[in-house]
Order: structure tokens, then C-alpha cells, then sequence
């Protein structure tokens, strides 16, 4: 750790300021991008920036997420899971009950109002879980914008009901074949698609990723799940939990539920901060934990830690998750990384299977396989922390997609 770094993390809270005028945090993200996407990017800051100034977009953002979104969602104390797992209390934060059933609708809300403020009738997404596609075919559809989704044709087939969901929704799904056909080729083709028609189409990136200034654009409109779990701390008596954790795959739900935190409280007042990685069959099989196992490296406009070949190329990701299996992760949680800030475990298929019949089993509710990865952190907080230790979790999602994957590996007599 460089002196720098030391520094950093030294100061936390108010110390913690990112990304510079270049977009970098610490020594990750920037833009790497042919010129042509060059002058849409800076145009997207600019118009980003005057956007957090306006008064108007955002009360018209806020509405939104309250009358249209249901925000607040709650945070749920799920006292049976708590008791299997060995913790004193898990409180869930209900992302699974906002519209569309995940907290990407926060995101794309908030992008196609930049859309429309920056005059693009056409938006583009990609999408592996298919979640994301699903939300900005629902922000489209709500705002009056023509809208394209790729999607890599594996996860087509394994997210059947979100591809119809979308086309339901009036959303053009454009099938990617390129590769392993998931999500590092849809978001390869949705770039590259970009740069043909940057003119009149926005891209609507769904993690907290990509070329600056994606990774701030997303971390800001997800930021509302931090801050409201903030105020629900104090609103539950719950305090300062032990810890708080949350699923990472490029990173967007996570960076929303940690950046609040690790802005608005000091070192000594932070909970632990864990993230939940996909560690797929395995570390020395197929996976897609690029902070457990990937060197800094270049993707998709950006750089930050990979998994890749000796040549620096990236490799193909593996996890049960179609929302997981990335090879990268967003830069921020790249630096959070570095500077102990937030610690990243890498969880297995098979663990997440074990952390998504409990949850069905104990509380009634049908998670993610995303979800699941951060859920299955709960035992091992529960050896670590004690018994008493209590526990916030962001439920990333429900689990309706992914039911039929889940009967496939064997779970509910299916």
C-alpha cells in the first residue's frame, strides 16, 4: 500500500473523495474509448453535473422514486434467518420490493431523465440477469423513449421471462453470439453499437462501471439505498450495525449501499463493509471473482481489476448468477478494495444455492441468485462477529427470473 493510499483510508469518511477530474479512482477507471464516444461522455458530465444542481430534475427524480419506484423500501428484520444463522439480528434492506423487483430501477429512472434532458429519443442498455434490461425497457416505456436491449443469447435462454418482460415493455432485445453469449459480450456489443449511433442514443449502463463518467452516474442514483439505510438505523434503534453486506458483480447495488456509509461516517463509527463476489465452482475452477483472483487490467472503457490471460486479455467469467458472471468489477470498489475499506469474500454456486433455500425456507422470500451470494456471507459474519453481532444485508433483488435455474440445480423437489 502506497503512502497515498495509507493516507486515504486514514481518513475515510469526509476524507474519502471520488473520482478526480479525470475520472480515476486512486488508479482505476478513466476512459478508454475510441474519439468518437469521446464528446458524448463529456457531454453526459456536463449534463450530469448541471443535472445535481437543478431543482427541478431532482424533485422530478425524487417523485419518482417515491410514487412510482415505492421508495423508501424497507428494512426488514428477518428474525428466523438470524436464528439459522447463528446472528443476534439480520435486517434485510427490501430492494426486492421496489418496481420491477431489483434496485436497477433506480438507475435507469435516473439516466432516462438524463436522456430526455440531453434530447436523445433512443436508449440502449445491456443486461445479463436480464433485471437491468427489464428497468430501462420500464424507464423507456414510462418516459416516452424508443429502447434497444442487448443481451448475450445464454443468458437469453436462462432468463426467458425477463427477455419477455422486456418486449412486453416495447424494449427491442437484440440476442449477442459473440464469446460465452453473457454479459461481457453485451456489454462489448452495446458499446460498440454506441459509437454508431452516439448521435441520437444514450447508453444506459447498468453497473457502476465503464468509462467515466458511468461509474459516478450509477454510484449517485444508487446512492439512495445507502442513505436511506442510514436514517433507518436510527429509525429501527438499530444503531451502528456490526456489519453491512451486499452482492458485487460489476457493483451497483453494492456502491449504492456502501458509499453513504463510507462517506457520511468516520472510521471509528463504520460498520465492517462486505461485498459478496461470485466464486462460481470455485477458485481454481470456473468463476467470476476478479478481486479474489484477476490483476489490474483494461475493459469495456475502463480500468480496474480483472480476470484475464497472460496476454492481458480478458477470460470468461462462470457463476450461477447470470448478473455475476462479469470479469471485472467497477473501479470505485477496485479502490474501496485497496484501501481495506470495504472487504470482498468470493462465495460459491453451491453456497449461494445453500443461502437461497434458507431464505425461501425461513422468511418467505424467493431472493436472487445475486442476493444469495451476500446471504451466504451471513454464517461466516456469524463465526467472526459473535452471536450478538448485528447484520444488514441489501436484498438486491427477488428471485422470480431465476426459478427455473434453481430447479434445474436440483432445489425444491423440481
Amino acid at each position: 500500500m502506497s503512502d497515498r493510499t495509507r493516507e486515504d483510508a486514514a481518513l475515510g469518511g469526509a476524507g474519502y473523495r471520488t473520482p478526480d477530474a479525470r475520472g480515476y479512482y486512486g488508479p482505476y477507471g478513466g476512459r478508454f474509448v475510441p474519439e468518437t464516444v469521446m464528446p458524448a461522455l463529456e457531454e453526459l458530465e456536463r449534463v450530469f453535473d448541471d443535472a445535481l444542481t437543478d431543482d427541478a430534475f431532482l424533485e422530478q427524480f425524487g417523485s419518482l422514486l417515491a410514487d412510482y419506484v415505492g421508495r423508501p423500501t424497507p428494512l426488514y428484520r428477518a428474525r428466523r434467518l438470524a436464528e439459522a444463522v447463528g446472528l443476534g439480528a439480520v435486517w434485510l434492506k427490501r430492494e426486492d420490493l421496489a418496481h420491477t423487483g431489483a434496485h436497477k430501477i433506480n438507475n435507469t429512472i435516473g439516466q432516462c431523465l438524463l436522456a430526455r434532458r440531453m434530447g436523445k429519443p433512443r436508449v440502449i442498455a445491456e443486461t445479463g440477469a436480464g433485471q437491468h434490461g427489464v428497468a430501462t425497457a420500464t424507464a423507456a416505456a414510462l418516459l416516452g423513449l424508443e429502447c434497444a436491449v442487448f443481451m448475450g443469447s445464454e443468458d437469453i435462454r436462462r432468463q426467458s421471462l425477463n427477455v419477455y418482460k422486456s418486449r412486453l415493455l416495447g424494449a427491442e432485445v437484440v440476442p449477442v453470439e459473440e464469446g460465452a453469449r453473457t454479459l461481457a459480450e453485451a456489454v462489448t456489443a452495446t458499446l460498440r453499437h454506441w459509437t454508431e449511433r452516439v448521435e441520437d442514443t444514450f447508453y444506459v449502463l447498468g453497473s457502476a462501471l465503464g468509462p467515466h463518467p458511468y461509474p459516478r452516474v450509477v454510484r449517485e442514483f444508487q446512492s439512495v439505498i445507502g442513505r436511506e439505510l442510514l436514517a433507518q438505523f436510527d429509525e429501527h434503534g438499530i444503531g451502528t450495525p456490526d456489519a453491512v453486506c451486499a452482492c458485487v458483480g460489476g457493483g451497483s447495488n453494492a456502491i449504492g449501499t456502501f458509499h453513504p456509509i463510507v462517506t457520511g461516517l468516520g472510521e471509528g463509527e463504520r460498520p465492517l463493509l462486505v461485498g459478496a463476489e461470485a466464486a462460481g465452482e470455485g477458485l481454481d475452477g470456473r468463476h467470476g471473482a476478479s478481486l479474489a483472483k484477476g490483476e489490474p487490467g483494461v475493459m469495456h472503457g475502463f480500468m480496474s481489476y480483472l480476470l484475464q490471460d497472460e496476454r492481458g486479455n480478458p477470460i470468461e467469467a462462470h457463476s450461477i448468477s447470470a448478473g455475476l458472471d462479469y470479469p471485472g468489477i467497477g473501479p470505485e470498489h477496485a479502490y474501496l478494495h485497496d484501501l481495506g475499506l470495504v472487504r470482498y469474500e468470493p462465495v460459491t454456486d453451491e453456497e449461494a444455492l445453500v443461502a437461497f433455500e434458507l431464505l425461501c425456507r425461513g422468511e418467505g422470500i424467493i431472493p436472487a441468485l445475486e442476493s444469495s451470494h451476500a446471504l451466504a456471507l451471513l454464517p461466516r459474519l456469524a463465526v467472526e462477529l459473535g452471536s450478538d453481532a448485528v447484520v444488514v444485508l441489501t436484498l438486491s433483488g427477488r428471485g422470480d427470473k431465476d426459478v427455473d435455474i434453481v430447479r434445474e440445480a436440483g432445489l425444491g423437489g423440481g
